[in-house]
């Protein structure tokens, strides 16, 4: 029994047969490209400046995701070993460079589905500014430095620890340390002046969704008879196809727009916390 999820037994059947026949993340991976007004949010962040919060944009696309999973709980799901899974915690990766250093180190946050904008920048504020102290940080980087002492050892314990993870004998422990077992990473690639990326989702682990934050760009808008040019954040999205259908995946992103361009739905608990699976 995993330690990370429990199985669904009743979802639609297409979905249940869909990992025998692709078999790999790989396989299984669904590309957009999402662009989100710059205005609204900007205009949230100089408001909320001047009531003494520093927001962010990357904390307001956290914010309006965590939002939109409590709404849509199938973004939670994953596949192990051609099983359904729906995840018992929520948790986002991202990487967080060190000062003075172009490498980075990863590992985890873990939100609750009631966070508003305010808490959720509270816990990415407090994980940023743990990662970036010197030396190791967190379990990931301890783990990594243990399996580097010894020649040989990265071999045997990466494909131990997939062999424990394909049947779900990983310890609990391990997940947690592992950066590879999310609900979502995320990558802000805006914070190093470079464009967004339509990033892989890895094999190992169990994330299902990445999604890259790039510069900002100027893209064309049909407003009335006049094309536009709109300021905006774009983004690079990656998906496993195999958690859900094509036409809920249109929902969830139709309502993470929504929060995006009306940023104050983001502050207060949820109005809605959806449990239901199908």
């Amino acid at each position: 029994m995993r330690k990370d999820g429990r199985r669904v037994r009743d979802a639609n059947p297409i979905y249940t047969v869909m990992p025998y026949i692709l078999k790999y993340r790989y396989d299984a991976m669904n590309m957009i490209e999402v662009d989100i007004p710059i205005k609204p949010m900007q205009a949230y962040l100089n408001e909320k400046r001047k009531q003494g919060y520093r927001f962010s944009h990357l904390g307001l696309v956290l914010a309006a995701y965590v939002r939109t999973a409590a709404e849509y709980p199938l973004l939670n799901r994953f596949i192990a070993n051609k099983r359904i899974y729906q995840r018992n915690e929520f948790s986002v990766a991202m990487v967080v460079l060190k000062p003075g250093e172009l490498d980075g180190t990863m590992s985890k946050m873990y939100f609750n589905m009631e966070d508003d904008i305010f808490a959720v920048h509270e816990t990415m504020d407090r994980y940023v500014v743990e990662n970036r102290a010197e030396g190791d940080t967190n379990a990931t980087d301890g783990i990594v430095r243990t399996l580097l002492k010894i020649p040989g050892l990265v071999n045997f314990g990466v494909g131990l620890f997939k062999a424990m993870d394909r049947y779900g004998l990983l310890p609990k422990s391990l997940i947690q340390a592992s950066p590879f077992h999310t609900s979502l990473t995320i990558s802000n690639l805006a914070s190093i002046r470079t464009n967004h990326i339509f990033h892989h989702v890895y094999e190992f682990g169990t994330t299902s969704i990445l999604i890259t934050l790039g510069n900002m760009r100027e893209v064309p808008v049909r407003k009335g008879e006049e094309i536009v040019f709109e300021r905006s954040l774009p983004m690079g999205v990656v998906m496993d196809e195999r958690i859900c259908s094509g036409s809920y995946f249109a929902a969830v992103f139709r309502r993470f727009k929504q929060y995006l361009t009306n940023p104050e739905l983001l502050e207060g608990p949820p109005k809605i916390v959806n449990t239901a699976l199908d």
